[in-house]
C-alpha cells in the first residue's frame, strides 16, 4: 500500500511525548485490524470511543498511538497506564486534521487521479457509477467509491458508510493509484463532509445533485443540511464545479460559483447566468429508455439512455458536464451513451411472463419517492401502480407522513412493510406513514414482514400492473433490533418471477 513512514517526519507539526521514532507500516482506526507496525487512531465517535481499546490495539502490534490532546484530567489519568507502553502524538480537534494525517502517510494519492465528488441527496451512487462506466468507456481504468462499495465496477468491496472514513479514504485512494486506476469517482455525504473525512483530498470536479427533505435527524434542520453540502464547493480543494441549477439550493449556489457548470432538464437557465451551461430541448420517455436532445457551451446531441426516470436525464447530464469539463470530447460521449446502463437496486425493473411489472428502487426521501412514483406514471399509464414500502426505524420521523401522503397520491395501492425497524416499534412507524395518506381505502394491507409483503402485492396485482418496492435497492440486509438480517428485494422479487417461491 506505501512504504513505512517515520513516527517523527509524519508529525513534525505536531507535538509528541517520547523522542523514540518508529517506523509505520499503516493507520487504523479499528483496533481489530491492527497489524505489526501500525499506527492506532484512538477517535471518541458517536457510537464507540476508540480510546477503551488502547491496550487491545497495543497488544495487536500497534507501535504508537494517535489521540486527541488532553482536556480532561480524569479521561488522561484513564489512559495513561497504556500510553507509558508506546509513543504517542496529542492533536488538537484531531478530526477535522485526520484527512490531512492521512493524506501525508499515504503521499496523497488523489493528486495523482481524477477524482470526482459527487454529493446531494439524491443521485449520488447512479451519477459516480454513470462517470466511472463512462470513463472506462473512453478509456480510462476507473474505480467508484460509495454506497454500493469500493473499487472497480466488475470488483467492488463493500463499505459501511456512503463516505469512508478519513483514513479508509486516503488508504482505498493510494491502493487505486498503485493499481494504476485513473478515474475514481466518489459519493460525498453530508455526514463525510461535517466530519471533514475527505476535507484533505483533490478533486478534479465536485457534483451538486439536489437537496431535499433527508437526514435531519443528525443535522438538526434544512439549512444546517446545506452548509454540510456547501463545504465541498467552498472550503475544499476543487478543481471544476457541476451544479444542477434546476434545484433551489442549487441556483442559489450558483451565484457563487460563476466558473461553475450550470445543468438544467427545463429549457431555462437562471437569467443571471453567464457561464457554462447543458440544457435539455426535448425527451422522449419510453419503457425501454429515454431519448434526450439535448444543447450546450460544447455544441448539441442526442442521448439514446437504457435509464428511466425524469431524475436519470438529470442524471446522465450533469455526468455528461462532468466529462466534458474535464476534456472528453462530446462526439464520444454521445456514441457511447447507448452503452450505460441502470444502477443495481436504481429503476431496476424486473419483468416475467405471466406476472406484474416490478421495479426496485433506492427511493428512501420524499422527494426521491416522488420523483420514481411520476416517473413510473409517465411510461406505465395502462396499468394500476402498486407500491411496497416503509421507514426506516430510529431515524427522521418528520418524513414518514410525507412519504405516506406522497405514496397515497400517485398510487393506487400501498402495502406498508418494514424498513431497517431498528431498535423502534415497527407498528409505531407504520402508524406514522399512515397519517400522512389522504386516501386510506388505497391501504390494501400494511405487512411488516416485508418478504411477504413483496409477494402479496406481486400475487394480487394484474398483468398490466407495475409494482414499486421502494426504500432499499441494493441493500442485502433488514435492520431489526440490533441486528442485520439477510435480506434483498432484488432476490425475492428475482426468485419468485422465476417460481422458485412457494406461497
Amino acid at each position: 500500500m506505501c512504504d513505512s513512514r517515520n513516527l517523527y517526519k509524519l508529525f513534525i507539526p505536531y507535538v509528541f511525548n517520547n523522542p523514540t521514532s518508529p517506523a509505520l507500516t499503516g493507520m487504523e482506526l479499528d483496533s481489530r485490524n491492527i497489524v505489526l507496525g501500525n499506527l492506532f487512531v484512538a477517535v471518541k465517535g458517536s457510537k464507540t470511543d476508540g480510546r477503551s481499546y488502547i491496550d487491545y490495539a497495543i497488544k495487536k502490534g500497534a507501535s504508537a498511538v494517535l489521540l486527541e490532546s488532553w482536556n480532561d484530567m480524569t479521561i488522561s489519568k484513564k489512559y495513561s497506564y497504556h500510553l507509558k507502553k508506546i509513543p504517542v502524538v496529542y492533536v488538537n480537534h484531531l478530526p477535522r486534521y485526520l484527512s490531512d494525517i492521512a493524506g501525508s502517510f499515504y503521499n496523497h494519492p488523489s493528486r495523482f487521479l481524477d477524482l470526482i465528488g459527487v454529493t446531494g441527496t439524491n443521485g449520488k451512487t447512479t451519477i459516480t457509477h454513470l462517470l466511472a462506466r463512462w470513463a472506462q468507456l473512453l478509456g480510462e481504468k476507473s474505480a467508484v467509491m460509495g454506497t454500493l462499495g469500493n473499487g472497480m465496477l466488475n470488483n467492488m468491496f463493500l463499505s459501511y458508510n456512503t463516505t469512508c472514513s478519513s483514513i479508509d479514504a486516503q488508504k482505498i485512494l493510494a491502493q487505486f493509484v498503485k493499481d494504476k486506476i485513473t478515474f475514481v469517482a466518489m459519493e460525498v455525504s453530508s455526514h463525510g463532509l461535517n466530519q471533514y473525512r475527505v476535507d484533505a483530498l483533490y478533486f478534479k470536479a465536485a457534483i451538486f445533485t439536489n437537496l431535499s427533505h433527508d437526514h435531519l435527524d443528525y443535522h438538526g434542520n434544512v439549512m444546517q443540511y446545506s452548509m454540510s453540502k456547501w463545504r465541498l464547493f467552498d472550503e475544499l480543494c476543487v478543481e471544476k464545479y457541476i451544479i444542477n441549477a434546476d434545484d433551489p439550493i442549487g441556483c442559489r449556489w450558483l451565484y457563487y460559483l460563476p466558473q461553475a457548470i450550470a445543468v438544467t432538464i427545463t429549457s431555462n437557465l437562471p437569467c443571471f447566468w453567464k457561464g457554462k451551461w447543458i440544457r435539455v430541448v426535448k425527451v422522449n420517455y419510453h419503457i425501454h429508455g429515454t431519448d434526450i436532445i439535448f444543447d450546450s457551451s460544447w455544441g448539441h446531441g442526442v442521448i439514446y439512455s437504457q435509464l428511466l426516470g425524469e431524475f436519470n436525464v438529470s442524471n446522465l447530464l450533469l455526468a455528461l458536464g462532468t466529462l466534458l469539463v474535464l476534456g472528453y470530447p462530446l462526439s464520444l460521449l454521445v456514441h457511447t451513451s447507448s452503452q450505460l446502463q441502470a444502477v443495481a437496486g436504481r429503476m431496476e425493473v424486473f419483468r416475467s411472463h405471466g406476472y406484474p411489472t416490478v421495479i426496485v428502487d433506492y427511493a428512501h426521501t420524499p422527494d426521491a419517492l416522488e420523483k420514481v412514483l411520476i416517473s413510473i406514471r409517465r411510461f406505465y399509464y395502462y396499468g394500476q401502480l402498486w407500491c411496497v414500502f416503509g421507514c426506516g426505524g430510529d431515524r427522521d420521523r418528520s418524513k414518514r407522513a410525507l412519504m405516506g401522503c406522497i405514496v397515497s397520491r400517485y398510487a393506487d395501492h400501498i402495502i406498508i412493510t418494514n424498513d431497517n425497524p431498528r431498535t423502534e416499534e415497527p407498528q409505531s412507524i407504520i402508524n406514522d406513514i399512515a397519517r400522512g395518506i389522504t386516501h386510506p381505502k388505497k391501504i390494501i394491507k400494511i405487512i411488516e414482514n416485508r418478504y411477504c409483503a413483496i409477494q402479496t402485492a406481486i400475487f394480487k396485482a394484474s398483468l398490466e400492473d407495475v409494482i414499486l418496492i421502494s426504500g432499499k435497492g441494493h441493500e442485502k440486509y433488514q435492520i431489526i433490533g440490533n441486528n442485520r438480517i439477510y435480506h434483498s428485494d432484488q432476490d425475492i422479487v428475482e426468485n419468485f418471477l422465476k417460481n422458485d417461491v412457494i406461497l
